[in-house]
């Protein structure tokens, strides 16, 4: 095997059985399940590497390149700051503008799901737009996105759908101030939950932890935001709502003027994700309150 120089980013093993060789090759198939069309390419070839180059992937313009390192396999996601990444895979090159990266160490296995989900939404972003004729006043119209429906309570009507994008459309459709408080509750549920998945269910944001199902949602009322833990009784200290009909199921009513306990609430939101949530059947049936 080749001795690479050492820190840098560019060496790579020649040994297939290299524990760096067979990451790279898992994390490269997951590359082209998730987008079939992707085009990869060896680039940078210079000496330092072999002239061998860096494998890049590209899909209307440059997703992620994949390097070896002595101890981690490196996959660098050219905009990946601009991406969703509920399951926090980017795990350094955190401070850069544009960039992050997932650093993988040997015996560490990847969220396959999570992986493909951000590759497929790093094409997606650079997907074109086909331009549309339109007249100037349909232009203007088509100019200002349709606002969400406010149903009773001002609570915003949002289809159902898996993945983040729903949830933060629900978020920035919340009135008011309430829309900053979504903003605040997304924030901490996601620092403080690994494997995160979100939907839209009902219209109201879900959250759940993947193979485990749901702990968590939220539904805006005329005064208040509900947060709604659907094992709330499993939790300690309970949360404060509940009545004898909620079953499970236990509540936090947030007001205007409430000061949020933020080290509280995470420590309920770790405990309802580390035990089986809800199995997401209709409220009406399994008896989960939103």
């Amino acid at each position: 095997m080749k001795r690479q120089a050492k820190g840098s980013g560019s060496a790579r093993t020649e040994e297939s059985g290299d524990w760096r060789v067979k990451t790279l090759a898992r994390m490269r198939a997951l590359i082209f399940e998730a987008v079939p069309a992707m085009i990869e390419e060896q680039k940078w070839k210079k000496p330092s590497n072999g002239m061998k180059g860096v494998p890049a992937w590209s899909h209307g313009g440059l997703i992620c390149t994949g390097e070896t390192y002595k101890q981690v396999v490196k996959l660098t996601f050219a905009r990946g700051a601009t991406l969703p990444d509920p399951a926090r895979l980017f795990n350094a090159s955190l401070e850069g503008g544009t960039r992050r990266a997932i650093d993988i160490r040997e015996g560490e296995r990847v969220n396959e799901r999570a992986f493909k989900a951000l590759v497929k939404a790093a094409v997606a972003q650079l997907a074109p737009t086909a331009p549309v004729k339109t007249s100037a006043r349909a232009s203007r119209k088509s100019a200002e996105p349709a606002k969400p429906v406010l149903l009773s309570g001002g609570n915003p009507q949002i289809a159902k759908a898996d993945g983040d994008a729903p949830v933060q459309a629900y978020i920035g459709a919340m009135p008011g101030w309430k829309s900053a408080l979504g903003k605040r509750l997304d924030a901490l549920i996601v620092r403080t939950t690994p494997r995160l998945r979100k939907a839209v269910k009902w219209n109201s944001p879900f959250y759940g932890v993947e193979g485990q199902g749901w702990f968590l949602s939220l539904h805006v009322l005329t005064r208040y935001v509900k947060v709604n833990f659907f094992r709330g009784r499993s939790l300690k200290p309970l949360p404060p709502g509940g009545t004898a009909k909620s079953k499970e199921s236990r509540w936090l009513d947030i007001y205007e003027d409430d000061e949020l306990d933020e080290k509280q609430l995470a420590k309920w939101i770790r405990q309802a994700a580390a035990i089986p949530g809800w199995d997401g059947g209709s409220p009406k049936g399994g008896g989960v309150p939103l």
